[in-house]
């Protein structure tokens, strides 16, 4: 919002005013004058006392969900749709210790495979055909998914494979 801004640059107690008008740096008149008589409106002054109440309910018992934590800021006299509670809880980023969880999506790190105390690492086969290393993959195209596969013989010693050469 740029009307504190405005308000800040054009106050006579500001160390350095600039003259400022509304035309200069954009917003309507009527709508800034209108702010500066009434800052918080009442609409954010409800959302605060319904943000309290809900912090205050999630802070005494933080495994609730925003289900939960409606009733309770109900008991507590402020009034509210479960849709707001759920809104302001996720805005503030109050989850359920219980309901959220974490390290999921696209920007973590896997962690180490589950049975990597099973893998013996020897890619060394006696004798040609008798070790197979492979991998395969999805890639999403215009036309559906295109499935990509990697095959490769272990016939000698595959020192690329070892854990002590890979990057």
């Amino acid at each position: 919002m740029m009307y504190p801004l405005v308000r800040e640059l054009a106050a006579p107690s500001a160390p350095v005013r600039v003259p400022v008008t509304c035309r200069v740096l954009g917003p309507a008149c009527q709508p800034y004058y209108r702010w500066l008589a009434r800052p918080v409106t009442d609409a954010e002054l409800a959302e605060a006392y319904r943000a309290n109440a809900l912090f205050d309910a999630h802070r005494d018992d933080p495994e609730f969900g925003h289900r939960f934590l409606v009733d309770e800021a109900r008991a507590a006299g402020e009034a509210m749709a479960e849709r707001t509670a759920w809104r302001i809880c996720r805005d503030n980023g109050w989850w359920s210790i219980f309901g959220k969880r974490t390290g999921r999506g696209k920007n973590t790190k896997a962690g180490a495979p589950v049975h990597d105390d099973k893998v013996r690492r020897n890619f060394t086969a006696a004798a040609p055909n008798r070790l197979w290393l492979t991998d395969i993959t999805e890639r999403p195209t215009g036309e559906g998914k295109l499935y990509l596969c990697a095959v490769r013989t272990c016939s000698r010693a595959a020192s690329w494979a070892t854990p002590s050469t890979r990057g």
